[in-house]
């Protein structure tokens, strides 16, 4: 069996690459925009779906979207960023992300109104693994058998933590688990995409949330949804619409954060990352929010995830100083192989 094929490599992980400081600085500064921003979006919408009882997380959606759209394209207009235009190819070079995307952003939000915040990070360590099988299958990464084992840690902390849960919320508990699925694949195919030539992390962001945004608000307004979002009473309140601007806003800048760490590093590496952040989601969920039940075999599982993830993290960033110039170019040679046979790729789909 080749290297390329295997899951499990005895040496460390060819997706980590060589680089010199001002590439690791920009490697650690993309990760830690990433986390603060991942950990600020989760606090300002569980603001607005939990403290100011909105009652459409499809509509806050929506306005995430629309952000997104609006904030590319004035960029682009201004000359400050450049993707390329709406053409017939681009569909086929995008493909399957804005379906991902808009899953993403909907079991996302659903999850987050209907879980308390350290249950909704702890289950949301799954994501880590599925992450790591889709790199295997999808881009043909490896992973080293200590970074795997710290991957295992933070599940199996995940299980513990998440088998004491004193508010057990089935609906809830679907909307996050379909969550882990479709942020594990966004953010394989993400890396994937952000390669192909002419699309760029900006094209990435802006077709993405201009492809989906009226399909969702159509099945928004089918279901009733809609209606419910725009006959809130909140809407009079400066509070709430100061915390929906800001979501929307936050919308933005988190799904940036996102493309551009993937960019910079590994999927999985993103994806770890976003369960680090949660160390200080899960604690400050304890007294935010108010639906935290707690309990030892809660908090002990918790703590689990959380050491899990920064044995991920140190392994990943100290090894990124010594692995091989002849490993980083095979590995981007891949990456570029992968983006550019979409029909091979497509056969690996795990869908």
């Amino acid at each position: 069996m080749s290297k390329r094929s295997s899951f499990f490599t005895s040496s460390v992980s060819p997706s980590i690459n060589p680089v010199p400081s001002d590439g690791q600085f920009v490697k650690l500064f993309s990760a830690a925009f990433y986390a603060v921003s991942s950990f600020l979006i989760v606090v300002v919408n569980k603001t607005v779906l939990t403290t100011y009882r909105f009652p459409s997380y499809a509509f806050l959606g929506i306005g995430q979207m629309a952000c997104t759209i609006i904030i590319l394209y004035l960029a682009k207009m201004c000359k400050a960023v450049s993707f390329q235009d709406f053409d017939k190819s681009l569909h086929r070079k995008i493909f399957p992300l804005p379906l991902l995307y808009v899953g993403n952003h909907i079991t996302g939000l659903g999850s987050t109104k209907k879980l308390s915040l350290p249950m909704f990070t702890v289950l949301r360590k799954f994501t880590i693994l599925l992450t790591m099988i889709m790199e295997a299958k999808i881009l043909r990464k490896s992973i080293s058998p200590q970074m795997a084992c710290s991957v295992v840690a933070i599940v199996f902390g995940a299980l513990i933590a998440a088998s004491s849960d004193l508010a057990f919320e089935a609906e809830g508990y679907a909307f996050v688990l379909l969550n882990d699925v479709f942020t594990a694949a966004n953010g394989v195919y993400t890396k994937q995409k952000v390669g192909i030539e002419g699309l760029g992390k900006y094209g990435v962001l802006f077709y993405n949330a201009f492809i989906i945004i009226i399909p969702t608000i159509l099945a928004s307004a089918y279901t009733g949804d809609l209606g419910k979002a725009i006959a809130f009473k909140g809407w009079v309140s400066l509070g709430f619409i100061f915390y929906f601007v800001l979501s929307c806003v936050m919308g933005f800048i988190l799904m940036y954060s996102i493309v551009l760490c993937s960019h910079h590093n590994s999927a999985l590496t993103t994806t770890v990352i976003g369960a680090i952040k949660n160390v200080a989601v899960a604690y400050i969920g304890m007294f935010v929010g108010g639906d935290y039940a707690f309990s030892w075999p809660n908090f002990v599982g918790l703590n689990i995830c959380i050491s899990g993830g920064l044995v991920y993290s140190y392994l990943t960033f100290h090894s990124t100083s010594t692995s091989s110039p002849h490993t980083a170019n095979q590995e981007e040679e891949e990456l570029k192989h992968v983006a550019e046979e979409p029909s091979n790729v497509s056969e690996k789909r795990p869908f």
